[in-house]
């Protein structure tokens, strides 16, 4: 690190900056939320946040980011608080990054890289794992100015904010190159592992919901409800990264697969995005996306709008007109009032929209039965010919399926069956019989 060092085996005193160029003062999300949040970030890795303000930029300086006034200013800042670090919530070039970590002497680090310390942290799993450290070196191969350990580390972050034997050591392109080849193959091979489980659920009568949202907007908790279970739900900025599926029953008797997925957040990483595109790929390959959002959140409008953005970047920008289902989370924490008009704006809208607590199970029966209309205005009236002899086939259209005609004689079934396109589909790859 230049200048100073991080205190071993003890709590990291950060300094939190939020730049706000002029450009950025008419958007949707207010500074105070995006402050807040970039706080509740900081926080997620266990930094002791000092001191956290908004820092006015007219003109973002080429080598600084911040004029000299203001570099000077926070210099004896950071000195006086006795930081260990500065987190700067925006984007830091390379240069930028090491003159101010020489102006600053202490370590500094941007929004990019602080998401991905708690992605590192995060992920369990060893897909998790890959596609975090894939992410990671995509972003590190420009800078070539962090040590090599974390590739060692067993667990806990990738090194931004130091480790075990961290030197200034500098990365050698190769060595990345290297192994991001040998981790875009095993990603390949995580790829088409997910494909095979998908082929796979299609051979059952399950349809898949998958859970989308803020981070933050309670999906967890939603899925503990939902099915039961007990994933990690804690009340924290991307308390979950490893995707989790399970079963849930639907009112009509009928299963479906529940899938929880990672959080999402304003100026997400693209090197995320990227690495995290098998995973969401669940998302894509759903019969249904819940959109998870926090109503009671003063920005929920701009949180939807984000979610919305990453979304279109997974190319589902026609799931929005499409099999979408918005889950208006968090109504336990509004007054009587607006509650009501939350819910009267929920009637009104032209996709279904459901007020609900994760917390209290409020409109959570109602989901479920949203769930059943969704997956029963997907079916069509298809027609069916079948050898007599195939009682399984003719059994299996029975139990998923609503058999609305049926004609027998000595060698075939003729039935005319309403059923889901999903579960049709299934029909005809796992018994060979084609709708006529």
């Amino acid at each position: 690190m230049t200048g100073g060092k991080l205190r071993a085996g003890k709590e990291i005193r950060a300094y939190l900056v939020l730049p706000e160029l002029r450009a950025e003062r008419t958007g949707a999300r207010s500074i105070e939320a995006r402050l807040e949040e970039a706080v509740g970030l900081a926080r997620a890795i266990d930094l002791e946040v000092l001191r956290a303000e908004v820092r006015k930029i007219a003109r973002p300086a080429p080598a600084t980011l911040f004029g000299r006034g203001m570099v000077e200013e926070i210099a004896g800042i950071v000195a006086g608080e006795d930081a260990d670090l500065v987190v700067v919530n925006g984007t830091l070039t390379p240069i930028q990054q090491r003159n101010l970590e020489r102006a600053w002497n202490t370590k500094v680090i941007d929004r990019a890289a602080l998401i991905l310390e708690i992605f590192g942290r995060r992920a369990r799993t060893r897909e998790g794992r890959l596609q975090v450290e894939f992410a990671h070196l995509s972003y590190q191969r420009s800078r070539l100015v962090r040590s090599w350990t974390h590739l060692e580390r067993q667990r806990g972050g990738f090194g931004f904010l130091g480790g075990p034997g961290e030197s200034q050591l500098e990365i050698d392109r190769r060595l990345i190159d290297e192994r991001l080849t040998r981790l875009k193959r095993d990603l390949e091979i995580v790829k088409r592992r997910r494909g095979q489980q998908r082929k796979a659920r299609r051979r059952v009568p399950f349809a898949v919901i998958a859970l989308v949202g803020y981070t933050n907007a309670g999906k967890s908790t939603l899925f503990n409800r939902l099915t039961r279970s007990e994933v990690n739900a804690e009340d924290m900025l991307f308390a979950t990264l490893d995707p989790t599926m399970r079963a849930i029953d639907l009112p009509s008797g009928r299963q479906a697969i529940l899938s929880d997925t990672v959080g999402f957040i304003s100026d997400l990483p693209t090197h995320l995005v990227a690495a995290f595109r098998a995973t969401l790929e669940e998302v894509i390959d759903s019969d249904i996306i819940l959109h998870v959002r926090d109503i009671s959140h003063p920005d929920s409008a701009a949180q939807n709008a984000d979610v919305r953005e990453v979304l279109g970047e997974l190319g589902l920008q026609n799931r929005f007109e499409d099999g979408l289902i918005e889950a208006l989370n968090k109504i336990d924490l509004l007054d009587p009032e607006t509650k009501s008009v939350i819910a009267a704006r929920a009637a009104r809208s032209n996709r279904p929209a459901i007020p609900i607590s994760a917390i209290t199970g409020e409109g959570t029966e109602r989901l479920l039965v949203v769930f059943d209309e969704s997956l029963a205005a997907s079916r069509q009236i298809l027609a069916f010919r079948i050898s007599a002899s195939d009682g399984a086939a003719i059994s299996w259209l029975y139990d998923h399926g609503e058999v609305l005609e049926r004609s027998d004689d000595e060698a075939y079934v003729d039935i005319r069956v309403s059923l889901d396109e999903a579960d049709a589909a299934r029909f005809e790859t796992r018994t060979g019989n084609l709708r006529s």
